[in-house]
């Protein structure tokens, strides 16, 4: 028998996929906007000028612990021009289950100034996730059922069909503290990224727990606009930041 964490959070999934699909298609037939072989790159400017690349990809299946999972990787890294300034050099690893019902390992690897490789794990046996970072070894965090990574929370929440003033609740644990993790579907609108005209929703999401260069200021909203069709992929992120103000666009997209 599954233990009983494990238990709430299917439950929690099963009862998220209810909501965003039809009552007459299972979990089993759901096929998800996303698969490995995916990779989106960005290009982020701060006050108008290029000054990063931002990749996110998702690499093939993989076993974590005997269990199969999707492996989504994020990197950044700034120009050599930004790199006078702001020095980035960033890679976030998230996996989560292959049925997308709550993450199994996340790990984050920041080279520079301050440095950082940080692993969390989830327990789902215990219902905990634990941090380690260096050599910093922090007790275990209680998580909540269909808890997410910092990564995967943004494939998480591609799951659901989007509408206009709706509010899509995932549960976030990054190894120190277990949060609700939050996006307001504002509007639907067209807009340009790169010359070319998409038809969208602008999605604002609750990133007050987010840390990192993109950290935002406070009382500053994050916007991404994402593609308003079953891919619901994001073309263009807008937000202020410790460091100022920044605008990521989609410049490319591969697919398998």
């Amino acid at each position: 028998m599954p233990p009983y964490s494990v238990l709430q959070s299917r439950a929690f999934s099963i009862s998220l996929f209810r909501n965003a699909f039809p009552q007459n298609v299972t979990t089993r037939e759901v096929t998800f906007p996303f698969k490995p072989g995916e990779k989106l790159t960005f290009q982020v400017k701060w006050a108008f000028i290029p000054a990063a690349e931002a990749v996110l990809e998702i690499l093939p299946l993989e076993s974590v612990k005997g269990v199969k999972a999707y492996h989504f990787v994020m990197t950044s890294k700034t120009y050599p021009f930004a790199d006078l300034f702001y020095k980035v050099r960033d890679r976030l690893d998230g996996y989560a289950d292959e049925e997308m019902i709550h993450s199994l390992l996340y790990k984050k690897k920041k080279d520079g100034k301050h440095k950082r490789d940080v692993t969390v794990t989830f327990d789902w046996d215990k219902g905990e996730a634990q941090y380690t970072n260096l050599d910093e070894i922090r007790q275990p965090i209680p998580i909540m059922p269909g808890s997410f990574d910092p990564l995967s929370i943004f494939y998480a929440f591609r799951l659901t069909p989007l509408k206009e003033g709706m509010e899509l609740r995932v549960p976030i644990a990054d190894g120190r503290k277990c949060v609700m993790g939050k996006a307001r579907v504002i509007k639907r609108e067209k807009i340009e990224v790169r010359g070319v005209s998409y038809d969208t929703f602008l999605v604002e999401p609750d990133l007050e727990h987010v840390a990192g260069v993109f950290e935002k200021s406070p009382k500053a909203s994050v916007q991404i606009w994402v593609t308003a069709d079953k891919y619901r992929i994001p073309l263009k992120l807008k937000s202020k930041v410790i460091v100022g103000s920044f605008v990521a666009e989609l410049i490319s997209i591969e697919k398998q």
